[in-house]
């Protein structure tokens, strides 16, 4: 198969520009991506690798990064069996599965570049930051601290956790995800289709709840009823009922399409406007920064959180009444733990978007703040009069940021949530090796990789705007959260290569009271399943082999290891980052 072009991407200024990486130590994690995204902010490239990277400029000094794996894990597999992840992941499937694309370390250089970002604004504003360090085991914490924060709440689930979910196929085998946010659209759906009444009133709640629960137990009737129509029939019932859907494309489709565009874009915009602040030595990096946060369920809210946990003072911009998922249960002290898990020691405003006077106190609010960040459906913004031009006439020094589903990057694009993108851009077969049935991962992947990268495009704005003196729209996308997870694939499948991992690979392995899970690339001697788990981790050791146990039950990982309890007696994992 020949390799398709991809067409040239215009650069502009970069944050990074004329500044150089080095490094050292043995190979850390995400060394090509941090390398990358390094390449991307305009940094020149010694196109190495190591755990040690450190990025220095004449202007700027040098702020050093050290990637680990943890106390525990050791490569990909093992931080995925020791953070909770192969739990969340196999909820679908009733037992744990590990993710077949390395997303402990994608979500691990992601952090490491913010971290760098991070400690070179710092330097630029007068703190003495020289040094980042990136633990995979916590990036893997963060990456399901929303599932951490359910189990440890006081309530039981929002809905039923047991195997069952998406996607379905047509009579005529046509893979898909369906997609509603609204219960009436759902129920017209499936009574186009003939679907029993009771199947369709048990099958909402579950399906609502698929991103809180990363599984979607409802009526096996609802399968049977779509493998009872033809595609064609299928898409009729969307029409008249408003429904999404979106057949699971392939990798090799989503690689020949493939714009080679960033996972951001990074416009600066207007004449110098900023005059920087400097930072006393005892500040947190973004400490006297303002973020204001328009934000929805996990993507904009998380990013935001990020900037929060940097120092950054965070207000929520939230509709009369205050956010509705404050109330999604499980409950900590009457809040959502979930929500807490993203929303945590930020300040909220209520603001009527609707009406025109608190569209112009939003306007007053963003005058004053250095970030404001939204993720609102596509034309929204300039709708109510609060996109990028209409906050950057009061305020050009402003770094607007906006986090959407497709960036506007295809033609073709269903609704942008989680899984229909996933779905769109082949995810739902790298997140599965070759002896399982492509299918999104009910994990929220792409929502929280978008969040991660969210943030550190933000940073990138932050530091560009610090250099230049000009503000900076700042744009990121979950499809560019699915390109950057899905790379190594889309570069196999480029090559005529097979672009999914080899049957039973990160397969964890069944022991008599738990699982296992042996670092990538292990071969197991022999059969565990008649061994305990300690029992099998000692052969293994002695053999000179890693292995780890498999974390089947969040709420083991609450008595143990790094989680705290916030004020309201919600589990909060730690800071990925930790700088000196």
């Amino acid at each position: 198969m020949a390799t398709p072009a991809i067409p040239a991407v215009a650069r502009t200024a970069g944050p990074l520009d004329g500044l150089r990486p080095e490094r050292s130590g043995p190979p850390g994690p995400a060394d090509g991506l941090v390398a990358e995204h390094l390449r991307l902010l305009g940094a020149e490239t010694d196109g190495g690798s190591g755990s040690r990277l450190t990025v220095a400029g004449r202007d700027i000094g040098g702020v050093t990064a050290r990637t680990t794996w943890g106390e525990t894990a050791t490569d990909e597999a093992t931080a995925q069996a020791a953070t909770g992840m192969m739990a969340v992941h196999g909820r679908r499937d009733g037992a744990p599965r590990g993710l077949a694309v390395d997303y402990a370390a994608t979500a691990t250089g992601v952090l490491t570049v913010q971290g760098l970002l991070a400690g070179l604004l710092a330097r630029a504003r007068g703190r003495h930051v020289t040094e980042v360090e990136v633990s995979a085991e916590r990036a893997g914490l963060l990456t399901v601290s929303q599932y951490l924060a359910s189990a440890g709440a006081e309530e039981d689930e929002a809905a039923e956790l047991a195997p069952g979910g998406p996607p379905f196929t047509s009579a005529d085998g046509v893979v898909f995800e369906l997609e509603t946010l609204d219960p009436g659209v759902w129920a017209s759906f499936w009574r186009t289709l003939d679907a029993h009444e009771e199947s369709i009133r048990r099958g909402w709640r579950p399906f609502q709840f698929r991103y809180a629960t990363a599984c979607a137990p409802f009526p096996q009737a609802l399968h049977e009823a779509v493998r009872g129509h033809s595609w064609e029939r299928i898409r009729y019932a969307a029409e008249v009922s408003g429904a999404d859907l979106c057949p699971l494309r392939s990798l090799a489709v989503r690689a020949t399409e493939y714009d080679g565009a960033a996972p951001w874009e990074l416009t600066p915009h207007g004449a110098a406007a900023y005059t920087p602040r400097r930072a006393t030595d005892a500040d947190l990096p973004l400490a006297g920064l303002t973020v204001l946060e328009a934000g929805r369920r996990i993507q904009a809210p998380l990013a935001a959180h990020l900037l929060g946990l940097l120092g950054a003072e965070v207000i929520r911009i939230e509709p009369p009444g205050g956010d509705p998922l404050r109330g999604m249960p499980p409950a900590c002290s009457g809040v959502s733990a979930r929500w807490l898990a993203f929303n945590r020691d930020k300040k909220a405003v209520e603001v009527d978007i609707k009406s025109a006077a608190d569209r112009e106190r939003l306007r007053e609010m963003a005058a004053d703040a250095d970030v404001f960040l939204h993720n609102w459906a596509p034309g929204k913004a300039a709708q109510l009069g609060l996109d990028h031009e209409h906050l950057t006439t009061a305020n050009p020094a402003l770094v607007y940021a906006y986090t959407s589903g497709w960036a506007d990057r295809l033609t073709d694009a269903p609704m942008g949530t989680d899984f229909m993108v996933q779905a769109r851009t082949g995810v739902g077969e790298a997140v599965r090796p070759a002896d399982e049935a492509p299918a999104p991962s009910l994990m929220t992947l792409l929502d929280v990789l978008g969040g991660l990268l969210g943030a550190e495009a933000i940073l990138a704005g932050l530091l560009l705007r610090e250099r230049t003196g000009h503000g900076v729209r700042v744009d990121s996308s979950l499809l560019g959260a699915a390109d950057v997870l899905t790379a190594p694939n889309r570069a196999r499948a480029s090559r005529g290569l097979d672009p999914r991992r080899p049957a039973g690979f990160r397969h964890p392995l069944p022991t008599t009271d738990g699982w296992i899970a042996l670092a990538d690339h292990s071969a197991i001697p022999y059969d565990v399943h008649d061994l305990s788990t300690g029992q099998a981790l000692e052969r293994l050791r002695n053999r000179g082999l890693a292995a780890v146990p498999v974390v089947t039950d969040l709420a083991d990982l609450l008595s143990s290891g790094p989680i705290n309890r916030d004020a309201h007696g919600a589990p909060a994992v730690p800071n990925p980052w930790s700088f000196a």
